[in-house]
């Protein structure tokens, strides 16, 4: 084994062990510190210097996406004006490895004076942090991966995953589900299988290709061909649904015959297609189309009209992911 190999691997077992280790400090004092977040009325302040001021940043984000409101504050701008941020009815979280960052020095009694509580992370129990907070999480590590104990490595490993379990503890005593996670991210696929709907998702109006059943399947062809869906409802002469003509029926159908000149759309068509309503999740509709190894599926109202045709296509390229067959 190369020195370099052997050196990237003993870093990945120094950090694994200092994650490993903090497993024995999730104890009363952990849940001390989620009682006092869910009790809060206010906001969770999250601040760090150097490195542990990017996990503080980290952690802001996972606890925001998680349901519990937080955000960061830098020490140096906290003592120049953004101290004003902080209400009495907030939290403060202190990163700090040591515990006696000049800069958290300074912020410590200007917090004390607003009266705010104060969880440390730290990495010094007996640390003047350590000391002035109500409740202190251990993220002590035994050793850095840096050979020279210089730059963060294992420590801000450790920090993050003490964060990590803060914000999903605090998840979990919220009762927090994915409904909610998907309120705060719209934009992602978990907010897309959660929110669109069938309306949203689908061809509408002219855009629907629809013939009646009595129609010659070369104009059922063009109607197919024009709307670019890969298929066309049937419909009778009340414009009810009676079937559908896919791509693939008409791959059937031409092995079993070249000359369609005098067939009909009805004795082309797959009668009694799947179909769904408004109002439904597209996500629902998706799972439809993997389960029974569809392409296209059509919205009918309450009276079996089609009002409106989905595409496998469309719902993945709208991140709801999925595959499924022709």
């Amino acid at each position: 084994m190369s020195s370099t190999i052997g050196k990237g691997k003993e870093v990945i077992r120094i950090e694994a062990e200092a994650v490993a280790a903090l497993e024995a400090k999730i104890n009363g004092t952990f849940e001390a510190a989620v009682d006092l977040i869910t009790s809060c009325m206010g906001r969770v302040i999250v601040t760090g210097m150097g490195k542990s001021g990017l996990v503080a940043r980290k952690v802001v984000a996972t606890m925001n996406s998680t349901g519990t409101a937080a955000i960061f504050l830098h020490p140096s701008d906290a003592v120049h004006g953004d101290l004003g941020m902080v209400r009495k009815e907030d939290v403060v979280i202190c990163i700090s490895k040591s515990g006696d960052t000049e800069e958290i020095r300074q912020l410590l009694p200007m917090l004390r004076r607003i009266g705010v509580k104060i969880i440390s992370m730290v990495g010094n129990v007996s640390s003047h942090l350590a000391r002035q907070s109500d409740v202190v999480l251990d993220i002590s590590v035994k050793e850095e991966a840096c050979p020279h104990d210089l730059a963060p490595t294992a420590s801000t490993t450790a920090t993050l995953a003490m964060g990590d379990a803060l914000a999903i503890a605090l998840l979990n005593k919220r009762e927090f589900t994915k409904e909610d996670f998907a309120m705060f991210h719209p934009g992602g696929n978990l907010g897309k299988r959660l929110f669109l709907q069938v309306e949203e998702m689908m061809v509408t109006g002219n855009n629907v290709p629809v013939v009646r059943q009595e129609v010659p399947l070369s104009e059922a062809i063009v109607e197919m061909t024009s709307k670019r869906l890969g298929a066309t409802c049937i419909v009778d002469e009340s414009g009810r649904l009676n079937g559908i003509i896919t791509d693939g029926d008409l791959r059937r159908l031409l092995q079993r015959t070249k000359d369609i000149t005098n067939v009909t759309a009805a004795e082309a068509m797959t009668k009694n297609p799947k179909t769904i309503r408004k109002g439904l999740l597209a996500a629902t509709a998706l799972e439809e189309m993997e389960e029974f190894k569809i392409t296209q599926l059509v919205v009918v109202d309450d009276h079996s009209r089609p009002i409106g045709m989905l595409h496998l296509h469309d719902l993945v390229k709208a991140g709801l992911g999925g595959d499924a067959g022709g």
